[in-house]
């Protein structure tokens, strides 16, 4: 819901707000609010808002002030205890303009100041300026649902917003590549910590406030979870019941809508079980939304189908083409800022779309595998990693290099060798090699050889610094716990972000139950063996639902979401590759060894599975182009060759 930004100089500078900059930073939102735009400006303070109206249609105009003009807030987001906050500041004497819960965050202000923040439930990343006391406040939603950059000049201004995009349409920075990020990006996906790919622009963490005045920041973080046990007394049954309770208050919490709502339902267990939560909360059908792609390694429509059947659900579906996938990527490179980490990013921009076409609200399963360990590399490393221990310690060195050796060098299917070279049996028993290394696209090693002599001097040392810190931050005292403790400040932020900025790309909102911020706090202090059982991950919630959902539903193997990039880069699309990989305009902007990509190509065009590393090439190429070179959303498809141009290239091969 809604985009917000703005600028605030200090005294020093000796100028005041351009309106004209201000408003295009604003309209680089238009897509998060199409419903109504506005602006406050005074003198070296200035705030703008895009709005996509949820609650409050008619009555929540921003930036919001109070009754006398001296607080002011630009507002993103839902908050879901609003009418019971309101309740107690009407008693306290605050006069509502409105039924808006931006209102009820001004009032709360007034009272407790920057804590503020802390009474809140739900998601949000707002501003407030406070005339009186000449600061500014900036604040986020506790997991990092909604986002919010900023930049500080040299003079001390600072210029924040929802979106990258709008600091840079806006001119308060000029995109310049970051270096420092560039090996955390390459390992994993995305940028940790406050750090973005681009220079200068960093992002309020969640769970932080930001207090500016006259050109001195203060960050200080207000809220983190726990994975301490404090109560492990109860017995199954009392945590089941519990978390059932937390869990259908955190679905029945997020209807609050005056607008239609619906539901994305990829046939997993998490949309599944919001779907069940919420066909006893309506009286009318849920209307529920997915998405898949015609190859039938990619779809899994038949496990949506039988979720809505089995819930009544007013049902409606989307199928993507690769030409559709290709042709959108450009624009939607752009709508994310950074180059897109994962290519279900794609789809859910069009199914996005299509719920568009019916609701304005939809509920989303993200949050539950960060918080119940639904991934099997957790699992994996659990394992690998007490094995390995174990192999190290009884089993001569001798003997481990010669069964590594013959691994490495097994004949016939590579994928027994690939499985068998990520196991204890071929590596470290260490937490850098075994678990970050093994699931990283580029690990350290593969670095040295992707990245150019002159980017390995400039790139930062460690990938993973930022989430060995984390752990080691945390008071987990499980191995899974720490994985999960670092993944819900890294990896889990940045699906928000993908979730956050394809739905909005579509003007729509996307909440997400399992991110309720008091049932991440009962699911951290959760005892290992609830979340983790044997081969059974996410057990409390399969336990919960036991009964409530389908049976197939229940025990279906988890699949992510398959999208067959590496099948069409390694076919009909190929020219991707030739095009944003290894075209001279990729390879001279120096970043990347020449020869080592195309090494890399040619070992996925022989059969081996690079889907992960190619795909960041092709986006970071793409995304270099949108915002450094300033090209305009060009279809991908323009870069087919031609049949004559095909038939040329196969006989200068062969």
């Amino acid at each position: 819901m809604c985009g917000i930004c703005g600028i605030a100089a200090p005294i020093e500078s000796d100028r005041n707000v351009s309106e004209a900059q201000l408003v295009a930073m604003r309209d680089a939102l238009s897509h998060r609010g199409p419903d109504d735009a506005g602006l406050f400006i005074d003198g070296r303070v200035g705030l703008g808002h895009r709005r996509l109206s949820i609650v409050d249609l008619g009555g929540g105009h921003q930036p919001m002030s109070n009754e006398t003009g001296t607080v002011w807030i630009s507002y993103n987001g839902e908050v879901y205890n609003h009418r019971e906050l309101r309740q107690t500041l009407e008693e306290r004497g605050h006069i509502y303009r409105s039924e808006s819960d931006t209102e009820t965050i001004v009032h709360l202000y007034e009272e407790h100041g920057p804590r503020a923040v802390e009474r809140l439930r739900g998601m949000f990343a707002f501003a407030i300026m406070d005339r009186d006391r000449r600061r500014l406040v900036l604040a986020r939603d506790r997991l990092g649902i909604k986002p919010l950059y900023y930049t500080l000049a040299d003079d001390g201004t600072i210029y924040f917003a929802s979106e990258i995009k709008a600091l840079i349409e806006g001119g308060a920075v000029k995109p310049e590549i970051n270096y420092d990020a560039l090996a955390d990006y390459a390992a994993n996906r995305y940028t940790s910590g406050e750090e973005t790919l681009f220079r200068g622009v960093k992002r309020l963490l969640p769970g932080h406030t930001l207090v500016w005045s006259e050109g001195r920041i203060e960050i200080e973080r207000y809220w983190d979870v726990s994975f301490a046990k404090s109560d492990e007394s109860l017995g199954e049954k009392e945590y089941i019941e519990r978390f059932t309770e937390l869990f259908h208050e955190s679905v029945r919490l997020r209807l609050m809508a005056d607008v239609p709502l619906g539901m994305f339902l990829s046939g997993g267990i998490d949309s599944s079980a919001i779907v069940a939560a919420m066909s006893e909360m309506t009286r009318e059908p849920v209307k529920t939304f997915s998405v898949a792609f015609a190859e039938r390694e990619a779809n899994e429509l038949e496990y949506a189908r039988t979720v809505a059947r089995a819930f009544g659900t007013d049902h409606h579906e989307i199928l993507v083409s690769a030409e559709q996938f290709f042709d959108a990527l450009p624009a939607l490179v752009y709508q994310e800022d950074e180059p897109i980490a994962h290519p279900s990013s794609v789809p859910l921009y069009f199914v996005s779309r299509l719920a568009a076409e019916h609701v304005k609200v939809v509920l989303t399963g993200e949050g539950s595998d960060e918080m119940l360990a639904g991934y099997g590399k957790y699992r994996k490393t659990v394992y690998n990693l007490a094995l390995g221990r174990a192999y190290h310690k009884i089993m001569p060195d001798g003997i481990r290099r010669a069964i590594a050796k013959a691994i490495y060098e097994m004949k016939g299917s590579s994928r027994a060798r690939q499985k068998l070279t990520r196991t204890f049996l071929c590596l470290s028993p260490d937490i850098e090699e075994i678990y970050f290394d093994n699931f990283s696209v580029f690990s350290r090693r593969m670095q040295q050889g992707l990245f150019t002599a002159e980017t390995r001097e400039r790139t930062g040392a460690d990938p993973y610094r930022a989430s060995l810190d984390l752990m080691g931050e945390q008071d987990a005292e499980a191995l899974l716990d720490r994985l999960l403790a670092a993944d819900v400040k890294t990896y889990l932020h940045e699906l928000l972000m993908k979730q956050d900025q394809m739905s909005m790309a579509a003007s729509i909102e996307s909440r997400v139950p399992f991110l309720d911020h008091e049932l991440v706090e009962f699911a951290a202090a959760l005892p290992v063996k609830m979340k983790l059982r044997g081969l059974t991950t996410k057990y409390i919630l399969r336990r919960a639902m036991k009964g409530r959902l389908p049976e197939e539903i229940l025990t279906r193997r988890k699949m992510g979401f398959p999208v067959p990039v590496g099948a069409w880069l390694r076919g009909p699309f190929r020219f991707m590759l030739d095009e944003y990989v290894l075209s001279p305009r990729a390879s001279e902007r120096g970043i990347f060894d020449a020869a080592y990509v195309r090494e890399l190509v040619a070992r996925h065009q022989a059969g081996e599975n690079h889907t992960e590393r190619l795909w960041a090439l092709v986006n970071f190429e793409i995304w270099q182009r949108r915002f450094f070179d300033r090209e305009p959303a060009i279809s991908a498809i323009s870069y087919q060759p031609s049949a004559t141009e095909r038939m040329a290239e196969y006989g200068a091969r062969f």
